[in-house]
This record gives C-alpha cells, sequence and structure tokens, in this order.
C-alpha cells in the first residue's frame, strides 16, 4: 500500500511509505495503473480528491459501493465493522452507515442521492452523525480503461477549516486501508 498526497494545488504529490513512520517522499504524480495506490490531492481549498486504480470492472465496483452486503466487507480501515448499512439507491433515496470501531466507539455517517448514473457516477451528501461540521458533497466516478476502473471521489467540504480538519485526522491512512479492503473484495467477487 502507498498513499499519495498533494496538500495545495501545484504542489507536488507527496508518498508515505506503507510504515508506521510520518515521512515523506516526493515522486513524479504522471498517471499510473499501480492498482494498489492511492492517490489523494486537494484542488481547491474546500476539496479532497481521491484516486484509485482497481482490477474489476466499473459495474463491479459499483455493486460494492451501492450494495449493503457487499459494502458491509470492506468499508473503514481495518478493525471496523459496519453494523448499521442503510441504503436507498436512488435520486433523493437516504444512506445512513454506522461504523464501529475496534475500541467500540461508533461513528455514523448519512446523506442523500443526488445524482446516480448506473455504473459510472454517483452524487450524494454526506454528513456526520456525532459532529456538526455540515454537510459535504461527494461525486465519485467509475472510469473503465484496459479491463480496470479508475476510481474518483471528490469531496466538497463546507469550508476550508473542515476540509483541513478531516485531511489532518489521518484521512490519508483511513482511505487508503479502507481501499485496499474493497480491491481484496472486488478480488473475491470476480
Amino acid at each position: 500500500m502507498s498513499v499519495r498526497l498533494a496538500l495545495a494545488p501545484g504542489a507536488p504529490v507527496l508518498e508515505r511509505p506503507p510504515t508506521t513512520a510520518r515521512r515523506y517522499q516526493l515522486f513524479d504524480a504522471r498517471p499510473t495503473m499501480d492498482t494498489s495506490s492511492l492517490t489523494i490531492t486537494t484542488p481547491s481549498d474546500r476539496e479532497v480528491v481521491l484516486t484509485r486504480v482497481f482490477a474489476a470492472t466499473p459495474d463491479l465496483v459499483f455493486k460494492a459501493l451501492t450494495e449493503p452486503e457487499l459494502l458491509k466487507r470492506w468499508y473503514g480501515p481495518t478493525g471496523w465493522e459496519m453494523v448499521v448499512c442503510d441504503i436507498d439507491l436512488r435520486v433523493g433515496g437516504k444512506w445512513r452507515i454506522v461504523s464501529r470501531k475496534p475500541g467500540g466507539k461508533e461513528i455514523g455517517q448519512f446523506g442523500v442521492y443526488q445524482e446516480i448514473v448506473r455504473p459510472t457516477r454517483i452524487v450524494n451528501s454526506e454528513a456526520w452523525e456525532d459532529w456538526d461540521a455540515g454537510e459535504t458533497q461527494v461525486t465519485t466516478t467509475l472510469t473503465e480503461q484496459d479491463g480496470r476502473t479508475i476510481f474518483q471521489s471528490t469531496i466538497l467540504f463546507p469550508s476550508k477549516e473542515v476540509r483541513d480538519t478531516v485531511v489532518k485526522s489521518g484521512l490519508e491512512h483511513g482511505a487508503a486501508e479502507t481501499y485496499d479492503r474493497l480491491a481484496e473484495v472486488l478480488a473475491q467477487e470476480i
């Protein structure tokens, strides 16, 4: 697992080795088909963009993002368990998930689907039950390339402060582990 992180428009992308060390290494940010790395960029003061390539079709990735029985198998970092997964997959439909951390704390998220183009695009709102940071808008696109899927999730936060809080909370580690788990589920489903 490797994580690439760029914190400002035009800034070099940084890569943190998959260790507990907080060292970062510069690398060339050209597009890659490496399916084991997550690229994280901040193209504006309020956005974070997560990009990863998965060795599966957009249809299968879409199902893993939207079907509760699949979503429960991978959502969250290692050791987390999804205990609630309610999805009404239609424009205007609501979703709610609750994940339990290894120490027992539960974290709830919820939102409304604003746009669904199966199997290439999902736009939804997202908010947290235990943190009144405002609502984010998440735009997820799935693009097929050579039998793989380029997954890109653009998160628009209500403010720069909220975005920075999420980034500083360990976004790169949690997202990388989460998408590694998704890759494992996709490999089992192929």
